[in-house]
Protein backbone atom coordinates (compact mmCIF):
# COMPACT_ATOMS: atom_id res chain seq x y z
CA UNK A 1 0.00 0.00 0.00
CA UNK A 2 1.71 3.32 -0.82
CA UNK A 3 2.67 5.29 2.23
CA UNK A 4 0.83 8.33 2.79
CA UNK A 5 2.30 12.09 2.31
CA UNK A 6 3.39 13.39 5.52
CA UNK A 7 3.08 17.05 5.86
CA UNK A 8 4.00 19.57 8.58
CA UNK A 9 2.79 23.02 8.66
CA UNK A 10 4.75 26.13 9.27
CA UNK A 11 2.29 29.20 10.57
CA UNK A 12 -1.42 28.67 11.37
CA UNK A 13 -3.25 31.90 10.62
CA UNK A 14 -5.32 32.72 7.98
CA UNK A 15 -3.92 30.58 5.52
CA UNK A 16 -2.24 27.21 7.46
CA UNK A 17 -5.94 27.21 9.33
CA UNK A 18 -7.71 26.98 5.59
CA UNK A 19 -5.01 24.16 4.96
CA UNK A 20 -5.87 22.33 8.18
CA UNK A 21 -9.66 22.57 7.39
CA UNK A 22 -9.33 21.56 3.89
CA UNK A 23 -7.33 18.41 4.26
CA UNK A 24 -10.38 17.92 7.03
CA UNK A 25 -13.10 18.29 4.84
CA UNK A 26 -11.77 16.63 1.78
CA UNK A 27 -9.17 13.88 2.66
CA UNK A 28 -11.12 11.57 1.14
CA UNK A 29 -11.13 13.33 -2.01
CA UNK A 30 -7.75 14.10 -2.40
CA UNK A 31 -6.94 10.08 -1.35
CA UNK A 32 -8.79 9.48 -4.54
CA UNK A 33 -7.75 12.03 -6.94
CA UNK A 34 -4.08 11.69 -5.88
CA UNK A 35 -3.60 7.34 -4.81
CA UNK A 36 -2.28 9.00 -1.51
CA UNK A 37 -3.17 9.79 1.82
CA UNK A 38 -2.33 13.49 2.69
CA UNK A 39 -1.50 13.23 6.21
CA UNK A 40 -0.61 16.05 8.59
CA UNK A 41 1.31 14.89 11.41
CA UNK A 42 2.98 18.16 12.81
CA UNK A 43 2.43 22.39 13.25
CA UNK A 44 4.29 25.35 14.29
CA UNK A 45 2.92 28.16 15.07
CA UNK A 46 3.70 31.60 17.98
CA UNK A 47 0.65 30.63 19.88
CA UNK A 48 -0.28 27.25 21.27
CA UNK A 49 -3.44 28.13 22.61
CA UNK A 50 -4.79 30.58 20.21
CA UNK A 51 -8.18 29.07 19.71
CA UNK A 52 -7.82 28.38 15.78
CA UNK A 53 -11.46 27.12 14.71
CA UNK A 54 -10.26 23.59 13.47
CA UNK A 55 -8.90 20.61 15.43
CA UNK A 56 -5.04 20.60 16.21
CA UNK A 57 -4.76 18.03 18.96
CA UNK A 58 -3.90 14.66 16.56
CA UNK A 59 -1.08 17.16 15.67
CA UNK A 60 2.66 17.01 17.01
CA UNK A 61 3.69 20.57 17.83
CA UNK A 62 7.08 22.62 17.47
CA UNK A 63 7.77 25.98 18.96
CA UNK A 64 10.53 26.44 16.50
CA UNK A 65 9.17 26.22 12.83
CA UNK A 66 12.81 25.19 11.63
CA UNK A 67 12.34 21.63 13.99
CA UNK A 68 9.59 20.86 11.25
CA UNK A 69 12.51 20.32 8.43
CA UNK A 70 14.01 17.84 11.25
CA UNK A 71 11.84 15.25 11.77
CA UNK A 72 11.55 12.04 10.39
CA UNK A 73 8.26 11.81 10.29
CA UNK A 74 7.59 14.73 7.63
CA UNK A 75 7.84 14.38 3.73
CA UNK A 76 6.84 17.66 2.89
CA UNK A 77 6.72 21.14 4.55
CA UNK A 78 4.06 23.87 3.86
CA UNK A 79 5.22 27.34 4.56
CA UNK A 80 3.03 29.98 5.23
CA UNK A 81 4.82 31.88 8.16
CA UNK A 82 5.76 34.70 5.19
CA UNK A 83 8.48 37.18 5.66
CA UNK A 84 11.71 37.40 2.41
CA UNK A 85 14.28 35.66 5.37
CA UNK A 86 14.27 34.63 8.47
CA UNK A 87 12.38 31.75 9.68
CA UNK A 88 10.62 31.33 6.50
CA UNK A 89 13.68 31.08 4.32
CA UNK A 90 15.79 29.01 7.48
CA UNK A 91 13.05 26.40 7.41
CA UNK A 92 13.19 26.29 3.46
CA UNK A 93 16.78 25.68 3.44
CA UNK A 94 16.80 23.54 6.37
CA UNK A 95 13.83 21.35 4.66
CA UNK A 96 15.61 21.23 1.00
CA UNK A 97 18.66 20.27 2.27
CA UNK A 98 17.09 16.83 3.65
CA UNK A 99 15.56 16.17 0.57
CA UNK A 100 12.05 17.32 1.98
CA UNK A 101 9.53 18.85 -0.22
CA UNK A 102 8.61 22.67 0.23
CA UNK A 103 5.25 24.60 -0.57
CA UNK A 104 5.03 27.83 -0.02
CA UNK A 105 2.74 30.75 -0.34
CA UNK A 106 6.11 33.26 0.48
CA UNK A 107 6.19 35.53 -3.14
CA UNK A 108 9.39 38.01 -1.61
CA UNK A 109 10.97 34.83 -0.16
CA UNK A 110 10.93 33.28 -3.41
CA UNK A 111 11.57 36.37 -5.77
CA UNK A 112 14.46 37.56 -3.42
CA UNK A 113 15.88 33.48 -3.32
CA UNK A 114 14.19 31.31 -5.68
CA UNK A 115 16.98 30.60 -8.25
CA UNK A 116 19.21 29.80 -4.67
CA UNK A 117 16.31 27.51 -3.27
CA UNK A 118 15.57 25.84 -6.52
CA UNK A 119 19.00 24.36 -7.05
CA UNK A 120 19.10 23.69 -3.71
CA UNK A 121 15.75 21.57 -4.34
CA UNK A 122 17.08 19.99 -7.50
CA UNK A 123 20.21 19.20 -5.76
CA UNK A 124 18.76 16.84 -2.85
CA UNK A 125 15.82 15.67 -5.38
CA UNK A 126 13.48 17.88 -3.65
CA UNK A 127 10.17 19.69 -4.91
CA UNK A 128 10.02 23.06 -4.74
CA UNK A 129 6.31 24.74 -5.34
CA UNK A 130 4.74 28.35 -4.50
CA UNK A 131 1.60 28.16 -6.95
CA UNK A 132 -0.56 30.28 -3.74
CA UNK A 133 2.51 33.07 -4.11
CA UNK A 134 1.27 34.17 -7.15
CA UNK A 135 -2.03 35.76 -7.76
CA UNK A 136 -3.52 33.52 -5.07
CA UNK A 137 -6.31 30.80 -6.15
CA UNK A 138 -5.52 31.31 -9.47
CA UNK A 139 -3.41 28.29 -10.98
CA UNK A 140 -1.08 30.64 -13.30
CA UNK A 141 2.18 28.84 -12.41
CA UNK A 142 0.37 25.36 -13.70
CA UNK A 143 -0.35 26.70 -16.73
CA UNK A 144 3.02 28.38 -17.46
CA UNK A 145 4.46 25.02 -16.59
CA UNK A 146 2.10 22.73 -17.83
CA UNK A 147 -0.41 23.52 -20.10
CA UNK A 148 1.27 25.90 -22.53
CA UNK A 149 4.72 24.85 -22.12
CA UNK A 150 5.07 23.82 -25.65
CA UNK A 151 4.68 27.91 -26.07
CA UNK A 152 6.82 30.44 -27.05
CA UNK A 153 5.93 33.38 -24.79
CA UNK A 154 5.21 36.37 -26.07
CA UNK A 155 3.98 38.58 -23.01
CA UNK A 156 2.46 38.38 -19.56
CA UNK A 157 0.93 41.21 -17.91
CA UNK A 158 -2.08 41.21 -15.15
CA UNK A 159 -3.67 43.00 -12.47
CA UNK A 160 -2.27 40.96 -9.29
CA UNK A 161 -2.94 43.16 -5.95
CA UNK A 162 -6.66 42.69 -4.82
CA UNK A 163 -5.77 45.58 -2.66
CA UNK A 164 -5.05 48.30 -5.41
CA UNK A 165 -8.19 47.32 -7.47
CA UNK A 166 -10.25 47.87 -5.16
CA UNK A 167 -8.78 50.73 -4.24
CA UNK A 168 -8.98 52.30 -7.83
CA UNK A 169 -12.44 50.59 -8.20
CA UNK A 170 -14.32 52.09 -5.01
CA UNK A 171 -12.28 55.61 -6.48
CA UNK A 172 -14.06 55.70 -9.45
CA UNK A 173 -17.33 53.99 -8.11
CA UNK A 174 -17.97 56.54 -5.18
CA UNK A 175 -16.29 59.04 -6.49
CA UNK A 176 -14.40 59.53 -2.68
CA UNK A 177 -10.44 60.45 -3.02
CA UNK A 178 -7.35 57.83 -2.59
CA UNK A 179 -7.06 58.42 1.23
CA UNK A 180 -11.13 57.86 1.87
CA UNK A 181 -11.37 54.56 0.00
CA UNK A 182 -7.59 53.54 1.79
CA UNK A 183 -9.15 53.95 5.63
CA UNK A 184 -12.47 52.51 4.34
CA UNK A 185 -10.41 48.70 2.71
CA UNK A 186 -8.32 49.35 5.93
CA UNK A 187 -11.86 48.99 8.06
CA UNK A 188 -12.98 45.95 5.79
CA UNK A 189 -9.72 43.90 6.18
CA UNK A 190 -8.55 45.01 2.38
CA UNK A 191 -5.57 46.58 3.24
CA UNK A 192 -3.29 46.54 6.06
CA UNK A 193 -2.71 49.19 8.69
CA UNK A 194 0.83 49.90 7.23
CA UNK A 195 -0.78 49.28 2.90
CA UNK A 196 2.91 50.23 1.17
CA UNK A 197 3.88 46.87 0.74
CA UNK A 198 0.26 46.80 -1.48
CA UNK A 199 -0.44 50.28 -2.76
CA UNK A 200 3.58 50.29 -3.16
CA UNK A 201 3.04 48.30 -5.96
CA UNK A 202 5.80 45.80 -4.25
CA UNK A 203 3.60 42.95 -3.52
CA UNK A 204 2.78 42.69 -7.14
CA UNK A 205 6.22 42.83 -8.83
CA UNK A 206 7.18 40.20 -6.47
CA UNK A 207 4.27 37.84 -8.20
CA UNK A 208 5.46 39.65 -11.75
CA UNK A 209 9.42 38.74 -11.06
CA UNK A 210 8.45 35.28 -11.01
CA UNK A 211 6.00 35.12 -14.07
CA UNK A 212 8.62 36.48 -15.98
CA UNK A 213 10.92 33.72 -14.53
CA UNK A 214 8.72 31.15 -15.60
CA UNK A 215 7.56 32.45 -18.69
CA UNK A 216 10.83 33.41 -20.37
CA UNK A 217 13.21 30.90 -18.76
CA UNK A 218 15.27 33.66 -17.00
CA UNK A 219 16.61 33.92 -13.19
CA UNK A 220 13.99 35.80 -11.53
CA UNK A 221 14.93 39.57 -11.56
CA UNK A 222 12.99 41.53 -8.62
CA UNK A 223 15.37 44.07 -9.01
CA UNK A 224 14.86 44.79 -12.57
CA UNK A 225 11.24 45.31 -12.03
CA UNK A 226 9.90 49.05 -12.24
CA UNK A 227 8.11 49.69 -9.52
CA UNK A 228 5.47 52.66 -9.17
CA UNK A 229 2.41 52.45 -6.97
CA UNK A 230 -0.87 54.09 -6.98
CA UNK A 231 -0.17 56.53 -4.36
CA UNK A 232 -0.35 59.60 -6.42
CA UNK A 233 -3.16 58.70 -8.43
CA UNK A 234 -6.06 60.87 -7.63
CA UNK A 235 -9.84 60.74 -8.39
CA UNK A 236 -9.04 63.67 -11.00
CA UNK A 237 -7.02 60.95 -13.02
CA UNK A 238 -9.50 58.78 -12.49
CA UNK A 239 -12.49 60.44 -13.92
CA UNK A 240 -10.44 62.03 -16.82
CA UNK A 241 -9.59 58.79 -17.61
CA UNK A 242 -13.18 57.44 -17.56
CA UNK A 243 -14.26 60.14 -20.02
CA UNK A 244 -11.29 59.02 -22.44
CA UNK A 245 -12.61 55.57 -22.62
CA UNK A 246 -10.21 54.12 -20.06
CA UNK A 247 -9.95 52.70 -16.73
CA UNK A 248 -6.64 53.29 -14.46
CA UNK A 249 -5.08 49.79 -13.17
CA UNK A 250 -2.06 48.91 -11.35
CA UNK A 251 -0.95 46.37 -14.04
CA UNK A 252 2.70 44.28 -14.09
CA UNK A 253 3.84 43.25 -17.70
CA UNK A 254 6.73 41.46 -18.82
CA UNK A 255 8.33 40.68 -22.09
CA UNK A 256 11.38 39.98 -23.65
CA UNK A 257 12.52 42.09 -26.70
CA UNK A 258 15.21 42.51 -28.85
CA UNK A 259 16.68 44.42 -25.93
CA UNK A 260 16.37 42.29 -23.19
CA UNK A 261 13.63 41.41 -20.45
CA UNK A 262 10.99 44.56 -19.41
CA UNK A 263 9.21 44.05 -16.41
CA UNK A 264 6.98 46.97 -14.79
CA UNK A 265 4.28 47.10 -12.25
CA UNK A 266 2.95 50.83 -12.73
CA UNK A 267 -0.20 52.30 -12.91
CA UNK A 268 -1.66 52.93 -16.57
CA UNK A 269 -4.46 53.43 -18.61
CA UNK A 270 -6.35 50.76 -20.52
CA UNK A 271 -9.14 50.38 -22.57
CA UNK A 272 -12.53 50.19 -20.17
CA UNK A 273 -13.98 47.47 -22.44
CA UNK A 274 -10.92 45.16 -22.43
CA UNK A 275 -11.18 42.29 -19.86
CA UNK A 276 -8.65 44.47 -17.57
CA UNK A 277 -10.58 47.80 -17.57
CA UNK A 278 -13.52 45.12 -16.70
CA UNK A 279 -11.99 43.82 -13.76
CA UNK A 280 -13.58 45.11 -10.03
CA UNK A 281 -12.99 44.70 -6.51
CA UNK A 282 -9.87 42.36 -5.06
CA UNK A 283 -10.10 39.89 -8.24
CA UNK A 284 -7.11 39.16 -9.82
CA UNK A 285 -6.60 38.91 -13.61
CA UNK A 286 -3.25 37.53 -15.34
CA UNK A 287 -2.75 37.47 -19.65
CA UNK A 288 -0.47 35.35 -20.90
CA UNK A 289 -0.26 35.60 -24.33
CA UNK A 290 1.92 32.55 -26.47
CA UNK A 291 2.84 32.27 -29.55
CA UNK A 292 0.86 29.25 -30.88
CA UNK A 293 -1.96 29.46 -28.64
CA UNK A 294 -2.49 33.43 -28.84
CA UNK A 295 -4.23 35.03 -25.86
CA UNK A 296 -5.28 33.33 -22.89
CA UNK A 297 -6.94 35.06 -19.58
CA UNK A 298 -7.27 33.25 -16.35
CA UNK A 299 -9.10 35.65 -13.60
CA UNK A 300 -10.38 34.65 -10.07
CA UNK A 301 -9.64 35.05 -6.29
CA UNK A 302 -6.56 36.44 -5.68
CA UNK A 303 -6.21 35.78 -1.52
CA UNK A 304 -7.52 34.84 0.96
CA UNK A 305 -7.91 31.56 3.20
CA UNK A 306 -9.92 29.58 0.71
CA UNK A 307 -8.52 30.37 -2.46
CA UNK A 308 -4.65 29.80 -1.13
CA UNK A 309 -5.15 27.42 0.27
CA UNK A 310 -6.44 25.50 -2.55
CA UNK A 311 -3.75 26.69 -4.71
CA UNK A 312 -1.20 25.26 -1.68
CA UNK A 313 -2.83 21.62 -1.92
CA UNK A 314 -2.91 21.43 -5.25
CA UNK A 315 0.65 21.67 -5.40
CA UNK A 316 0.55 18.93 -2.32
CA UNK A 317 -1.35 17.03 -4.44
CA UNK A 318 0.61 16.74 -7.67
CA UNK A 319 3.61 16.26 -5.11
CA UNK A 320 1.54 13.39 -3.96
CA UNK A 321 0.76 11.70 -7.09
CA UNK A 322 5.20 11.96 -8.05
CA UNK A 323 5.30 15.11 -10.44
CA UNK A 324 8.30 17.03 -10.25
CA UNK A 325 8.54 19.76 -12.13
CA UNK A 326 11.54 22.19 -11.61
CA UNK A 327 10.49 25.44 -9.70
CA UNK A 328 10.50 27.59 -12.81
CA UNK A 329 9.43 25.34 -15.25
CA UNK A 330 13.07 24.04 -16.51
CA UNK A 331 16.20 23.13 -14.37
CA UNK A 332 17.65 26.11 -12.42
CA UNK A 333 20.95 25.42 -14.35
CA UNK A 334 19.58 26.52 -17.59
CA UNK A 335 17.85 29.44 -16.21
CA UNK A 336 19.56 32.33 -17.91
CA UNK A 337 20.71 35.72 -16.34
CA UNK A 338 18.23 38.31 -17.25
CA UNK A 339 19.32 41.06 -19.44
CA UNK A 340 17.22 43.87 -18.60
CA UNK A 341 15.85 46.32 -21.32
CA UNK A 342 17.00 49.51 -21.18
CA UNK A 343 13.87 50.59 -21.40
CA UNK A 344 9.94 49.99 -22.10
CA UNK A 345 8.75 50.15 -25.31
CA UNK A 346 7.39 53.37 -27.09
CA UNK A 347 3.43 53.78 -26.09
CA UNK A 348 0.61 56.72 -26.35
CA UNK A 349 0.66 58.56 -22.54
CA UNK A 350 -1.54 60.21 -20.70
CA UNK A 351 -0.66 64.13 -19.11
CA UNK A 352 -2.34 66.16 -17.15
CA UNK A 353 -1.50 69.66 -16.63
CA UNK A 354 -1.86 72.41 -14.27
CA UNK A 355 -0.94 76.05 -16.29
CA UNK A 356 -1.25 79.34 -15.69
CA UNK A 357 -4.03 81.07 -17.68
CA UNK A 358 -2.00 83.24 -19.86
CA UNK A 359 -1.71 83.55 -24.25
CA UNK A 360 0.71 81.63 -25.46
CA UNK A 361 0.88 79.20 -22.78
CA UNK A 362 -0.48 75.76 -24.23
CA UNK A 363 1.69 76.54 -27.46
CA UNK A 364 4.84 76.56 -25.37
CA UNK A 365 3.80 73.12 -23.75
CA UNK A 366 3.22 72.08 -27.38
CA UNK A 367 6.55 73.23 -28.25
CA UNK A 368 8.24 71.80 -25.80
CA UNK A 369 6.54 67.75 -26.40
CA UNK A 370 7.82 68.38 -30.04
CA UNK A 371 11.39 69.47 -29.37
CA UNK A 372 11.39 66.33 -27.75
CA UNK A 373 9.69 64.17 -30.85
CA UNK A 374 6.14 63.70 -29.17
CA UNK A 375 3.13 64.19 -31.04
CA UNK A 376 -0.25 65.08 -29.74
CA UNK A 377 -2.82 63.05 -30.40
CA UNK A 378 -5.97 64.80 -28.33
CA UNK A 379 -5.84 67.76 -25.62
CA UNK A 380 -8.84 68.92 -23.70
CA UNK A 381 -8.86 71.94 -21.95
CA UNK A 382 -11.12 71.78 -18.81
CA UNK A 383 -12.90 75.10 -16.90
CA UNK A 384 -10.61 77.34 -15.94
CA UNK A 385 -10.57 80.10 -13.13
CA UNK A 386 -8.67 82.72 -14.55
CA UNK A 387 -5.38 81.85 -13.00
CA UNK A 388 -4.70 78.47 -13.50
CA UNK A 389 -5.61 76.12 -16.80
CA UNK A 390 -6.28 72.01 -16.05
CA UNK A 391 -5.16 70.81 -19.53
CA UNK A 392 -5.30 66.82 -20.36
CA UNK A 393 -2.79 65.94 -23.09
CA UNK A 394 -3.10 62.30 -24.99
CA UNK A 395 0.25 61.51 -27.03
CA UNK A 396 1.07 59.56 -29.89
CA UNK A 397 3.29 56.91 -29.48
CA UNK A 398 6.80 58.01 -27.95
CA UNK A 399 9.54 56.39 -25.76
CA UNK A 400 9.46 57.26 -21.83
CA UNK A 401 13.05 58.48 -21.49
CA UNK A 402 11.71 61.12 -24.29
CA UNK A 403 8.69 62.25 -22.29
CA UNK A 404 10.79 62.44 -18.91
CA UNK A 405 12.91 64.91 -20.50
CA UNK A 406 9.62 66.82 -22.07
CA UNK A 407 8.35 66.99 -18.15
CA UNK A 408 11.34 67.99 -16.44
CA UNK A 409 11.61 71.09 -19.06
CA UNK A 410 7.53 71.92 -18.58
CA UNK A 411 7.87 71.62 -14.74
CA UNK A 412 10.63 74.03 -14.45
CA UNK A 413 8.94 76.20 -16.60
CA UNK A 414 7.15 79.53 -15.30
CA UNK A 415 3.73 78.37 -16.92
CA UNK A 416 3.49 75.14 -15.09
CA UNK A 417 2.09 75.51 -11.37
CA UNK A 418 1.66 71.90 -10.41
CA UNK A 419 4.22 68.52 -11.00
CA UNK A 420 2.94 66.76 -14.37
CA UNK A 421 1.06 63.97 -14.35
CA UNK A 422 1.83 60.84 -16.87
CA UNK A 423 0.41 57.52 -17.30
CA UNK A 424 1.36 55.11 -19.86
CA UNK A 425 -1.73 53.83 -22.11
CA UNK A 426 -0.97 50.13 -22.13
CA UNK A 427 -2.65 48.61 -25.69
CA UNK A 428 -4.63 45.11 -23.28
Amino acid sequence: MTQPLRIAIAGLGTVGTGIVRMVQTHGDKMLARSGREIRIVAVSARSRGKDRGVKLDAFAWEDDPVALARRDDVDLIVEVMGGEDGPAKVLTETALAAGKHVVTANKAMMARHGQALAELAEANDAALRYEAAVAGGIPIMKALTEGLAGNGIERVMGVMNGTCNYILTQMEETGADYEDVLAAAQQLGYAEADPAFDVGGIDAAHKLALLAATAFGTRVDFDGVTIEGIEHISLTDITQARELGYKVKLLGVARMSDEGLEQRMQPVLVPARSSIGQLEGVTNLVVVEGDFVGRTVFTGPGAGEGPTASAIMGDVMDIARGLRIPAFGQPAHSLSAANRAASAGAASHYLRFTLTDAPGTLARIAQILADEGISIDRMRQNDHDGTNVPVLIVTHDCLRSNLDAALSRIAASDVSLAPPVALRIEQV
